[in-house]
């Protein structure tokens, strides 16, 4: 069935999005803007199903490398997207049948439906994580031996830089760099597969799932009903943390933002600390010193009242948050997804344990019970 993805639907979407992004994937307000602005010049943006895409058919995501703080004050100049996909399609001799998100992220969600009106190119409702994650390689093409190469690489001033690379973390390194010679961060083509590949190896769903997250918030607030009752409804997600930010530390280092949060708790949790820390999005949380979640499960942040998630570059001394535990999609927890995106990749010595079993024992542990 074909459905037109207009202004109302971006609204929803960019906030839906900035829950799965885990704290990172750039700020959700400069995304919906871009896409707003291109569906309103250009027209609506057929959203098509996995199941709509040829087999043969080439298709290649449209996405932003960088610290999410640099695009808050270094806004695109709105030509990048359809910039890199022109160099892409020259280089290929091939139009895309498609684009679509890499990740789920404010802006990530946000790119492919700037190019889709200015191209008048459908957007596959999928990702290639289902949630953001900090490097290029984290992507479920990787996991199954897809190049990201060629990718072509612009910046707000008109630069443009073509890496081809020898497997995909060498992809990373190369374009973090120029991105940071770009200034911080760059509009991305990149991750050219089939039909066939992205229906075998994608994360269905991912833009509607978006959607259905900001639809969920938006009515509970007019409604007056508990927001993060609505998310968590939707996501099949945890409760961990309720409380009052009281410190940040954050700085952009190697293209990425990093740093840690501290939460002291509030009502239930009061007595109670929370440190999350993140590289973009946020990877581990530890209630008083011991681990309640990690990635490659989805650690968002939301404000207090409203339910609007707050990104890593968003979090202030003072904000009332609830900090959800939201499952990641089944690719991440085989071995070979771990190897790539838990815990240990980015340096904490902890195994991965899905949020659903420790949320159980915490439960456990907080009325006695032994989980």
């Amino acid at each position: 069935m074909r459905r037109l993805i207009g202004v109302e639907e971006i609204e929803d979407m960019a906030q839906g999005a900035a829950v799965l992004g885990a704290g990172g994937g750039g700020d959700p307000y400069v995304g919906k803007l871009m896409a707003i602005e291109a569906i309103k010049k250009y027209g609506p943006v057929e959203l098509i199903t996995l199941d709509e895409v040829p087999d043969a058919a080439a298709v290649a995501p449209s996405s932003m490398m960088g610290a999410p703080t640099i695009m808050v004050e270094k806004i695109c100049s709105g030509n990048e997207p359809m910039v890199t996909y022109d160099a892409l399609v020259s280089y290929l001799g091939k139009e895309m049948f498609a684009t679509y998100a890499i990740e789920a992220g404010g802006v990530n969600s946000m790119v492919p439906f700037v190019l889709g009106a200015t191209r008048h190119l459908p957007v596959i409702d999928c990702d290639l994580m289902g949630r953001a994650f900090p490097e290029m390689q984290m992507v479920t093409l990787s996991l199954h031996g897809i190049s990201g190469s060629p990718m072509f690489m612009a910046d707000e001033k008109g630069n443009m830089v073509c890496v081809k690379a020898i497997d995909n973390k060498w992809l990373e390194r190369l374009s973090r760099n120029a991105t940071a010679v770009m200034g911080g961060y760059s509009i991305l083509a990149s991750y050219v597969c089939t039909g066939k590949e992205l229906k075998a190896y994608g994360v269905p769903g991912t833009a509607t799932l978006c959607e259905t997250i900001g639809r969920a918030l938006r009515e509970a607030r007019a409604c007056h009903e508990d927001p993060i009752d609505a998310v968590l409804a939707q996501t099949n997600g945890f409760r961990l943390f309720r409380g009052k930010v009281v410190d940040v530390e954050r700085k952009t280092d190697g293209m990425f933002v990093r740093g840690r949060a501290v939460v002291s708790g509030l009502d239930e949790d009061k007595g109670s600390e929370l440190v999350i820390k993140f590289q973009n999005e946020n990877i581990i949380a530890l209630r008083d010193g011991e681990v309640i979640a990690t990635a490659p499960d989805i650690i968002a942040s939301l404000d207090i009242e409203s339910g609007t998630p707050v990104t890593t570059e968003g979090l202030k001394y003072g904000a009332r948050i609830v900090v959800v535990g939201l499952p990641c999609n089944e690719q991440w927890r085989t071995p070979i997804g771990l190897e790539n995106v838990g815990p240990r990749y980015f340096g904490y010595d902890v195994d991965y344990v899905p949020i659903e079993e420790r949320a159980a024992r915490a439960a456990g542990v907080r009325t006695g019970v032994n989980a």
